[in-house]
This record gives structure tokens, C-alpha cells and sequence, in this order.
């Protein structure tokens, strides 16, 4: 007796993807590769993560701290009053056991509502978990401009392109 092909369920989109709109930065700052991915929310609120992409992300890479201490007078930790940033303000550095150091901006302007201070005692989540428990930041957009935030970034059909480009470049030049 022959048994009917049962039809695979359909996958329930996570939260985020329900949520939340995806945007990205390509090559922040001019640094290839170096990309960032905006969470954006109905609401206005965006959540600061690392794009699939990103070094930090790739297999390999192992984080030996993180750091929201800016400059000598400035911590994103002692954030009184919710900081303003711009676009390319830096929100945290990323110190590899590599060596290599990767600073995080911002990539939207508005006011720094909230550091992940988890990320500082576990930095594996960062990876392991980068658009959720492994976010960097959460912005908040001055109502006027939460329109405009947008212009200048990617969708995710557009990074995706970005992506198979340079992938291809890579194959192209080996």
C-alpha cells in the first residue's frame, strides 16, 4: 500500500523576521566585507547587528573581548540621557584572538537607547546568535527622520546581490 507524500509544513518566521524589517550597511567606513545589519521595527526602534558577512562572523574567527569604551572620554556603557549618534558614529570595538579589531558604527542616526552589556561577558553570543540575544545596540530614530533613516541603506534583496558579487569576484580572481 502506497503512502500519500505528506506536504512539509510551512516554517513560521522567527520573531524578528514578523517584526522587524531588515537593513543593511555594505563595507562600513570603506572596509571590505565589514557589514552591518539594521533591525528596524514599526516603531521606529532599531537593533544594531552584524550582517551574516561580517568577518566576526565567518568560521574560524574566535572573540577575545568587545569594548563600548569608545575613546578616553567616552563609553557607550555610561550611556545618561541616551547618547546621540550619527551615522558613523562607533558604537563598540570587536578584538579578535587574531588580532584583528573591528569597530561597529552605528549606521543610523538617532539616540542610543540601549547597549547589550551581555555581549561583554559572553562574546560568543555575538555569533552565535547575532540577530537576537548577540545584537550590539538599539537606536531610536528622532521621529522626524525615521522615514529618511533608510536612504543609503540596503534591502535585503540588494545585500544579497552584494554578496554574489563579491563571491563571484573571488572565484573570478582565484
Amino acid at each position: 500500500m502506497a503512502t500519500e507524500p505528506v506536504a512539509a509544513e510551512p516554517a513560521v518566521p522567527s520573531l524578528v523576521d514578523r517584526y522587524f524589517t531588515r537593513w543593511y550597511k555594505a563595507d562600513v567606513k570603506g572596509k571590505p566585507c565589514e557589514d552591518h545589519c539594521i533591525l528596524q521595527h514599526s516603531n521606529r526602534i532599531c537593533v544594531i547587528t552584524l550582517a551574516g558577512s561580517h568577518p566576526v562572523l565567518q568560521s574560524g574567527k574566535t572573540i577575545k573581548s568587545i569594548s563600548y569604551q569608545i575613546s578616553t572620554n567616552c563609553s557607550r556603557l555610561q550611556n545618561k540621557g541616551a547618547q546621540f549618534l550619527t551615522e558613523l558614529a562607533p558604537l563598540c570595538k570587536i578584538y579578535c584572538s587574531d588580532g584583528e579589531e573591528y569597530t561597529i558604527s552605528s549606521c543610523v542616526r538617532g539616540r542610543l537607547m540601549e547597549v547589550n552589556e551581555n555581549i561583554l561577558h559572553e562574546p560568543s553570543i555575538l555569533q552565535e546568535k547575532p540577530s537576537t540575544e548577540g545584537y550590539i545596540a538599539v537606536v531610536l530614530p528622532k521621529f522626524e527622520e525615521s522615514k529618511s533613516i533608510t536612504e543609503g541603506l540596503l534591502t535585503q534583496k540588494q545585500y544579497e546581490e552584494v554578496v554574489v558579487k563579491r563571491v563571484n569576484a573571488t572565484t573570478a580572481t582565484s
